[in-house]
């Protein structure tokens, strides 16, 4: 998980690794969700405007690992 202060809000970057045959996209969408709702609920006593916006899949590879 990684969160960056921006001039206009926080981004929030997760990622996720897997060894099973399924996805685990909606595990990464979790994370920065709640991540951003975490920072929403500390910082709504300042800013009741805050919007949660554009929380998308940037990339997902799916490579064999041999264990």
């Amino acid at each position: 998980m990684k969160a960056t202060i921006e001039a206009n809000g926080v981004s929030v970057q997760s990622t996720v690794k897997c060894t099973g045959q399924t996805g685990v996209e909606m595990e990464a969408l979790t994370a920065v969700s709640v991540s951003l709702l975490t920072i929403y609920d500390m910082c709504k006593a300042v800013d009741k405007t805050m919007i949660l916006e554009d929380i998308h899949l940037v990339s997902k590879t799916k490579t064999d690992v041999n264990i």
